[in-house]
C-alpha cells in the first residue's frame, strides 16, 4: 500500500501517453484530511520547474497534494516549463477542490524537453477519478523510469503508520539524488513541523547513498502528514515517529542503491574513529565514489589497500555522519 497504507490517503498511477502505451506515466496522492508537510530539494544550482514551482508553493500554502509524472523532466525548459509545472498544480487542484498551491508538483525523465501539458493534464483528470486506498502500488509503478521495480515502504509505530513511495535507479548521489520521495503519514503534526522531522530523516538515508556521484535536477522528498491516526502526541510518541520516518526514508534509499543501473553490489560502508562527524561522512563519500573501490566491490576482490587508499584522499570540508550504501552506473536523466 506505501503511501496509502497511513489512514486519510488516495493514490492512484495511470497512462497519460508520455511513454509507450501500457506503462503508467502519472501518480496522484491525495489526502483526505487536511494535511501540513515539506520537501527537500536537490542541491543542483540548475533545478527543474517543478521545483521551483514546488518551492513557491510550500511558501504560502500546507501541501494537500502530489502530481508526479515520469517520462520528461520539465528541466531546462524555460519560461515555458514554469507555466507547465503551475498548469498542471492548477489543473489537479480544480479537480480535488483545493488551492493550486496546496498540490506539489514533481517530474521525472529526460533533461531538456517540454512536458507534453496536454496529455499531463488529461492524466491529472483520470487519476484524479481513479483515486482509491489501493492505488499505492499504481502510483510507485507510475513513477519509475529506469528502474527495474517499484520502490514502496511502510513504517508502523505506536498507533500511527509511515508509508512512502520512491524512484531513482542512475545519477544517485548526494544532495539529493536523481530520485524523487513521497512520504505520507498519519501521525498528528502542526504546521511548521514537518520539516524538522524531515531533514534528519533525510540526511540519514537520501543523502547518504550514491551510486554514480551525480546529482541531478528534479530531485525532490515530500512529506505530508494528516493526523488521521487520532494519536495522542507525547515526547515519546514524537521519538516514535522520527525513528519510523527514518526507517521508512533508509528502506527506500537502499532499494534505490540496490537497483542502480548496472550494480550488482550493495556495500554500506561505516566509519568508525574519525575525528569528528563530518569527516567520518567525507571518508565515507569518498570510499562510496571511488572507481577503484567499486570495482573491487564488483570483482569481489577484497583489496582493502584500495579503500585505504580513498579514505586517505577525503576532503573534509563538512556534513553529517553516514553509513552510506554505494552502487554504479548513470545515464542522463533525472
Amino acid at each position: 500500500m506505501s503511501v496509502t497504507a497511513p489512514e486519510g490517503f488516495v493514490a492512484s498511477g495511470v497512462h497519460c501517453g508520455i511513454r509507450k502505451p501500457g506503462r503508467r506515466d502519472l501518480a496522484l496522492v491525495r489526502s483526505l484530511e487536511p494535511a501540513t508537510g515539506a520537501a527537500m530539494f536537490t542541491a543542483n544550482r540548475v533545478q527543474a520547474a517543478p521545483v521551483l514551482v514546488s518551492r513557491e508553493h510550500l511558501e504560502v500554502a500546507q501541501p494537500q497534494a502530489v502530481v508526479v509524472n515520469s517520462g520528461v523532466a520539465n528541466a531546462a525548459t524555460g519560461s515555458r516549463g514554469i507555466a507547465d509545472a503551475r498548469a498542471t498544480a492548477a489543473e489537479a487542484g480544480q479537480l480535488l477542490g483545493v488551492a493550486a498551491e496546496e498540490v506539489l508538483v514533481l517530474s521525472t525523465g529526460v533533461i531538456g524537453e517540454p512536458l507534453p501539458l496536454a496529455k499531463v493534464l488529461v492524466g491529472v483528470s483520470a487519476a484524479a477519478l481513479q483515486l482509491t486506498r489501493s492505488g499505492g502500488a499504481a502510483a510507485a509503478e507510475a513513477i519509475m523510469t529506469t528502474d527495474t521495480r517499484a520502490k514502496e515502504a511502510v513504517s508502523r509505530g505506536a498507533g500511527f503508520t509511515v508509508g512512502g513511495m520512491a524512484k531513482g535507479s542512475g545519477m544517485i548521489h548526494p544532495n539529493l539524488a536523481t530520485m524523487l520521495a513521497v512520504v505520507t503519514t498519519d501521525y498528528p503534526l502542526e504546521p511548521g513541523e514537518a520539516f524538522e522531522f524531515l531533514q534528519p530523516a533525510v540526511d540519514a538515508s537520501f543523502n547518504a547513498i550514491s551510486v554514480d556521484g551525480e546529482c541531478s535536477t528534479n530531485d525532490t522528498v515530500v512529506l505530508v502528514g494528516n493526523g488521521a491516526s487520532g494519536v495522542e502526541r507525547t515526547p515519546a510518541s514524537d521519538l516514535d515517529f522520527a525513528l519510523c520516518l527514518r526507517s521508512a526514508c533508509a528502506d527506500l534509499a537502499r532499494q534505490i542503491v540496490a537497483d542502480g543501473e548496472g550494480a550488482t553490489v550493495l556495500a554500506e560502508i561505516a566509519v568508525r574513529g574519525a575525528a569528528s562527524g563530518p569527516e567520518a561522512r567525507a571518508i565515507a563519500e569518498r570510499v562510496a565514489t571511488s572507481p577503484l573501490v567499486k570495482t573491487a566491490l564488483h570483482g569481489h576482490d577484497a583489496n582493502w589497500g584500495r579503500i585505504a587508499s580513498a579514505a586517505g584522499s577525503a576532503r573534509f570540508d563538512g556534513g553529517m555522519p553516514s553509513s552510506t550504501p554505494t552502487g554504479c552506473r548513470s545515464r542522463s536523466t533525472a
